[in-house]
């Protein structure tokens, strides 16, 4: 027998499209079908059934997953009539609770039955079904009923009452294609901002776009352009790089081929009344069909209610202020300790100046002091302060009443007036009854947009700490850090680094949304104090920029009206609008790494403006990522200023001018930040017309190898300079690589020494120990070793090296590398001693400088990969005497 209220067979009607998922045992899951029931409806096109749908959904999904504690399956059903979503667990035992001799369905205030009283409550049509393994509970809401004729129509008006517009209005009509570019771009779209067709037709409009960035909050440009239907505000950036506000309506189609796009119609933004749909009254009961009494959230708030908590608070007080005729309204709402509210949507009141403002749960003792409990004050004069929100704002009576959701505060929700006396207790009553209505409604929204932030939170913590972790340049990680808060977190940003302990803050880095801003924003900051370097995590408020801000626009618009109107300039334009910029409200998080403070995030926000405690709180996550990120580049930093120091001290400070012979050295190091590696050069004068040169490779990489760059290139002139000659000083210098012990390293090198003649020739002599030979290159083209081969240093103590004697004609080069420019690979092939000889070859007539450039560029494009190996080119050749 069927319980009354409760179907248990359900109508025959055709589906038209189907949605099924099924969901674990686990509390999270409650969240998770409420997304999947929501973008599913969303996709259908069903928005006005959006929210009823996902408030008995997550009641019957709660029952499933916590109390029957089973998977549960969800299925949506799509139909001519309405949307059907049936909810399945696997406890078929389980029945519906009930109580009384009279079966009527379970209190209300009871976890247990609840959803069942919800669907009697707000579904068309509801049932359960049992089966052997598993029951179903189902409803159905009816779509409503579409009036044939006029959609809406608005009465007569005053011509002084009509909105505003240009004298002539244009409309941008704007296509967009299944991959967000531009399709079309009409003629208004250019002249409401700039751009000729041919110049965005192919570029996503992301580009030009100016969308609210907040992570997890509201719907994305991407994500809008995917709806059948969207209408709302944002801006486009003209050529001139400012932001043209515009109102959007957005309708989603598809060509005879099934192509879809998004054909998009833009305004400018106080033209909106042009494209904006009106709102809907409730509409009336005159199908016949469904006799059930008016909704009491329906009767106060409208239909279709808003989906989004931002519509829905906003359409609550104004709803409010209508209902007891007020001239303003607000709806704040509890943070999760309920000891503060947070000012979420105003009417007739400063809201720019409000939004997320703060205030207390309790402001005092008694009912009147606590937003607990309803409260009405007839003249706010005798009682200043009682209603923080209502200071300077002229307002003298009001009536506040709380908003609670089982018991527990979520919110408080306040109508004013101008005049005292307005509002008594039978006001109370009625704005209590409507909070009643609403607070599930809200408290709900509030969650899902909880939800979505911590959802897009996650989502910008990932890629903020990929984005950080891929630099260690401490110019450019700065930069991330302003440019991943602003816009995203804050208007504008300021980083301040500390570099040790000793020093004050510094302002290393300056960010504001609107780029014209910039340069006022860092001429303020630099004139006043940087914060305190304090490592108590958190963000606390700076007021100073703010003040600062405030003074300089008082004395500016002072200075400029004492010498008159005529000679007003644009500082103060320039002064005011940085004023504007800072006017709000400013935090400073510390950058705390290694428990040291290295730096302080600032961030700011315009005009009077407030920040929300789920931004500040990701904020403090994204500096404690920043802070580690920009220690690491400081770190990394020093390192390579050292490294690098050290490694140009292996280097000669410079190449000495030999009369009689071009000299040309390229030195390439391989590896990221390295100036010198393993290979290295040297020339030097030995003695009056002597000339000492070398060049070596030390067999590994690092300090070790270094060490030894250091010790041969020193002894090289040490030794030589004291009178020895070739073979003596590489000997020396081999017994010296073997007295490192543990620390030697093997070495090739090619020493020699060079006299210039005074017949125009150049008298060499060379020993090349272990060596890439030295090539000769004549002036016929012909290419020669010019050396033969001999042992390695820092492998056998007792070497009988041997120099050999070559003399360079006018016009000769003789051509010394490293290693690394003969085993130059591209895969199995090498460049080795023929080609670089076949190179060599075509450098007949050239001057130094060109052959080791030709030999560097063949080596470079040897192979398409970077060079492994350091490569050492030196070249030196005899010019041939003017007029041959």
């Amino acid at each position: 027998m069927a319980e009354p209220g409760v179907e248990t067979r359900t109508r025959s009607s055709e589906i038209t499209a189907r949605a099924a998922a099924s969901f674990d045992p686990v509390g999270r899951s409650v969240a998770t079908a409420r997304a999947f029931v929501r973008d599913t409806l969303q996709g259908w096109g069903h928005s006005d059934v959006v929210d009823d749908a996902v408030v008995l959904t997550s009641e019957l999904v709660t029952n499933a997953v916590i109390h029957a504690g089973t998977a549960a399956d969800v299925l949506c059903l799509r139909t001519a009539e309405g949307v059907r979503v049936e909810v399945a667990d696997r406890y078929p035992e389980r029945e519906i609770p009930m109580q009384g001799g009279s079966r009527a369905v379970a209190h209300p205030d009871r976890e247990n039955g609840r959803g069942l009283l919800l669907c009697a409550a707000l579904a068309s049509r509801w049932g359960v079904e049992y089966t052997p393994t598993r029951k179903h509970v189902w409803f159905q809401l009816d779509l409503p009923q579409r009036t044939v004729g006029t959609r809406s129509a608005g009465p007569v008006l005053p011509v002084d009452l009509l909105p505003v517009a240009d004298e002539r209005v244009r409309v941008a009509v704007v296509q967009i294609d299944r991959n967000g570019a531009v399709g079309s771009w009409n003629d208004d779209a250019e002249h409401l901002f700039g751009y000729p067709a041919d110049q965005v037709i192919g570029k996503p409009l992301g580009d030009l776009a100016a969308w609210p960035h907040t992570p997890g909050i509201g719907t994305g440009l991407a994500e809008a352009l995917q709806l059948s239907r969207w209408e709302g505000s944002y801006g486009i950036r003209g050529t001139d790089g400012r932001v043209v506000p515009v109102y959007a309506s957005h309708l989603r189609v598809r060509d005879t081929q099934g192509e879809a796009s998004t054909v998009c119609l833009l305004v400018r933004d106080y033209e909106r009344a042009v494209l904006q749909t009106p709102t809907r009254a409730p509409a009336a009961d005159g199908a016949g069909h469904d006799h059930r009494s008016a909704d009491p959230f329906e009767v106060f708030i409208g239909s279709p209610a808003p989906d989004d908590l931002d519509g829905l608070l906003q359409r609550t007080v104004e709803r409010a202020r209508d209902m007891l005729d007020g001239d303003a309204a607000f709806l704040l709402l509890a943070t999760d300790d309920e000891t503060e509210l947070e000012v979420r949507a105003t009417t007739g009141l400063p809201s720019a100046r409000q939004r997320f403002a703060r205030v207390p749960v309790e402001a005092g003792t008694g009912r009147y002091g606590s937003a607990r409990m309803p409260a009405v004050h007839e003249d706010l004069t005798s009682v200043p302060g009682a209603v923080p929100l209502l200071g300077g704002t002229g307002m003298r009576s009001v009536v506040t009443v709380p908003l609670k959701v089982e018991g527990r505060l979520t919110g408080s929700l306040g109508v004013a007036a101008e005049a005292s006396g307005r509002y008594s207790n039978e006001e109370a009553l009625r704005l209590q009854f409507a909070a009643d209505r609403i607070a599930l409604a809200v408290e709900s929204a509030r969650l899902g947009e909880l939800e979505r932030l911590r959802r897009g939170s996650l989502s910008f913590l990932v890629e903020a700490s990929d984005l950080l972790a891929g630099t260690l340049d401490r110019d450019q990680t700065l930069a991330l850090m302003a440019q991943m808060t602003v816009p995203t977190l804050a208007t504008w940003c300021a980083v301040y680094t500390i570099s040790d302990q000793s020093s004050e803050p510094y302002l290393s880095y300056v960010l504001h949304e609107d780029e014209d801003r910039i340069d006022g924003l860092k001429a303020l900051l630099s004139k006043i104090d940087p914060p305190d370097p304090v490592p108590t995590p958190g963000a606390r408020v700076w007021t100073a920029p703010a003040h600062a801000a405030h003074q300089a626009a008082l004395r500016t618009s002072m200075r400029e009206l004492g010498l008159g109107a005529t000679h007003l300039s644009s500082g103060i334009g320039t002064t005011l609008a940085t004023a504007s910029a800072v006017g709000g409200e400013t935090v400073v998080l510390p950058l705390v790494a290694r428990n040291r403070v290295i730096g302080m995030l600032t961030l700011g926000k315009p005009s009077d403006d407030h920040f929300r405690q789920e931004i500040l709180e990701l904020a403090e996550d994204l500096s404690r990522r920043a802070a580690l990120a920009l220690d690491n580049a400081r770190l990394y930093s020093e390192r390579t200023a050292i490294s690098q120091s050290l490694q140009r001290s292996l280097l000669p400070p410079g190449l000495p001018q030999v009369p009689g012979v071009e000299v040309e050295v390229i030195y390439r190091a391989a590896g990221e930040g390295n100036e010198v590696g393993g290979d290295f050069y040297d020339l030097f004068p030995i003695r009056d017309g002597a000339y000492g040169f070398a060049i070596g490779d030390v067999c590994g990489t690092g300090p070790e190898a270094a060490a030894v760059t250091g010790l041969a290139r020193h002894a090289l002139r040490l030794l030589a300079r004291e009178g020895f000659g070739g073979p003596a000083v590489l000997e020396r210098l081999n017994a010296a690589i073997l007295d490192e012990g543990s620390r030697s390293r093997f070495l090739t090198l090619l020493y020699g020494e060079l006299w210039p003649q005074e017949d125009g020739s150049a008298l060499l002599k060379v020993v090349c120990a272990g060596h890439p030979l030295p090539l000769r290159l004549r002036q016929d083209g012909s290419v020669e070793p010019a050396a033969e081969p001999q042992p390695l240093l820092g492998v056998m103590e007792d070497l009988e090296l041997y120099e050999q004697t070559v003399t360079l004609d006018p016009g000769d080069v003789l051509l010394c590398v490293t290693d690394g420019v003969t085993e130059r690979r591209e895969g199995t092939r090498m460049l080795g001693d023929d080609g670089l000889t076949d190179v060599l070859t075509t450098c007949t007539g050239l001057t130094a400088g060109a052959v080791a450039a030709r030999v560097l560029r063949a080596v470079e494009r040897f192979a398409a990969e970077p060079a492994s190996d350091d490569m050492a080119i030196l070249a030196m050749r005899v010019p041939e005497p003017h007029g041959t």
